[in-house]
């Protein structure tokens, strides 16, 4: 549900509305980028699908009731089977199994991926900033451009991101994740002012993918 509504209409629009405000206050170019995920996570569904089919064949070995010989391959590929198809069908349960490192690593990987494809390093001062948001991960990565000076935004800046992060975490709602956004304008004005000539270099609008 959450990712639906990251990717429906209204969710868009508002998302554009938020970069609009945030710009009109600095020099910063924000970039909004939602991915429904940032890797495949296949070994995970293979694993739950491994367990099945082991658990299939201690019970067909061990339990008191007799299996003919032949039902045992079967039942232990189909039961892989239904174990991989089920992880795969159910998120929550794929990333509850998926190593925070990893789901970390690929977000990370992602976010810098598509911060070079959205052509973000290319404004005039260097000061774009992609907000990256990976869907199925439940996590976002902040990547400024090398104008913005992020040691400068101090504590402010620090506990926005955190804002941010903990509302793609654990919201069902991208609401939180707007009213978060906003907090990003306040160290970004004092850091990176709007300049009276200050020209719209990057999309407003979100990128979804």
């Amino acid at each position: 549900m959450w990712a639906r509504a990251f990717f429906d209409d209204a969710a868009k629009a508002k998302a554009a509305d938020e970069v609009k405000a945030i710009e009109a206050r600095t020099a910063a170019e924000v970039v909004v980028s939602v991915h429904r995920t940032s890797g495949h996570y296949r070994h995970t569904d293979y694993l739950v699908g491994f367990v099945l089919a082991l658990v299939t064949l201690v019970a067909m070995l061990y339990l008191p009731q007799e299996f003919p010989l032949e039902f045992f391959p079967i039942d232990v590929a189909l039961s892989f089977v239904v174990g991989a198809t089920v992880s795969a069908a159910l998120p929550g349960v794929r990333r509850w199994l998926t190593s925070r490192k990893l789901l970390e690593e690929n977000v990370r990987r992602a976010a810098r991926a598509a911060f070079v494809e959205l052509g973000i390093s290319r404004t005039t001062g260097r000061t774009g900033i992609l907000v990256f948001v990976s869907t199925f991960e439940r996590r976002v990565e902040v990547v400024p451009d090398i104008g913005v000076d992020t040691a400068a935004l101090g504590k402010e800046w620090e506990e926005a991101l955190a804002k941010l992060s903990a509302a793609v975490a654990a919201s069902e709602s991208p609401e939180p994740f707007f009213e978060a956004m906003r907090l990003l304008a306040s160290p970004l004005e004092r850091v990176l002012p709007r300049s009276a000539d200050d020209v719209n270099e990057l999309p407003d609008a979100p990128h979804a993918a």
